[in-house]
């Protein structure tokens, strides 16, 4: 409704717009856009193919000279099911969970998306199932403790997003229903990316890998971004928005 508005929803009426009998509407060319779905299944089946490149050691990958190198340590077989776990719900997630406000991103967007995710899926993966991987420091106990970690939260996210009415468009507070991974909504926000970031911490523990690291510093900044945007949207929207929640991470941001 004006030059610099947002737009309008695809099921807005004219008769529902506050506006009198003549109105003046603004049409803005969103350049070459693709489909949300299609952007989220690209960014996360290309890790996952990758990685099991690596961990299968592919030829030509690390080269002749490690071919009659000692037998792999048991965390590297943990590390690729848990990193194919991931990716695999998150596709189930995008296919059968996700609701999109809006259908379509713009097309740079999948470059730029898949240039991360695979970037970083294929570093880790070099390092994780190269033939002179150490494993960690602490031996089995540091494995077990990190898979809890891991397996904690990363069991989580399949269920959170339901929570505020699946199914529906229509924008209301989310509480914690009977699932119990929805708890997390009396504390913060955006409960799923606190669960995001608690699995790649455990998966970060698990290999002992700076480029795993280095994922996670990048991703919980990002996510934080992401997440202190919806809870300003969510106290602008909601007068009676649950005042001790915070976006991210408890009582802390």
């Amino acid at each position: 409704l004006s030059p610099e508005g947002r737009s309008l929803k695809d099921e807005d009426v004219l008769q529902s717009l506050p506006v009198g009998t003549t109105a003046t509407l603004y049409f803005r060319d969103l350049g070459a856009q693709i489909s949300w779905v299609t952007v989220f299944l690209t960014e996360y089946a290309g890790p996952l193919l990758i990685y099991l490149l690596f961990y299968f050691r592919v030829p030509f990958l690390y080269g002749p000279r490690y071919d009659f190198t000692a037998s792999r340590h048991r965390v590297v077989h943990l590390a690729c099911c848990c990193h194919s776990f991931h990716y695999v719900k998150r596709l189930l997630e995008t296919l059968f969970v996700h609701r999109f406000s809006h259908g379509t991103m713009p097309l740079r967007n999948i470059f730029k998306n898949c240039t991360y995710y695979w970037g970083f899926a294929a570093w880790m993966a070099y390092y994780i199932n190269h033939p002179l991987y150490t494993p960690p420091a602490y031996g089995d106990e540091q494995v077990k403790l990190a898979l809890a970690v891991f397996l904690c939260p990363g069991l989580s996210p399949m269920g959170v997003p339901m929570s505020p009415g699946a199914g529906s468009k229509t924008r209301k507070i989310p509480y914690p229903t009977r699932n119990p991974f929805t708890w997390l909504f009396l504390l913060v926000s955006c409960p799923n990316y606190t669960y995001e970031v608690g699995s790649w911490i455990g998966f970060t523990i698990m290999t002992q890998c700076l480029p795993v690291a280095l994922f996670s510093l990048v991703g919980f900044v990002q996510m934080a971004i992401w997440a202190q945007g919806k809870h300003r949207s969510y106290l602008r929207e909601f007068r009676d928005y649950p005042p001790l929640r915070s976006p991210i991470i408890p009582f802390l941001l």
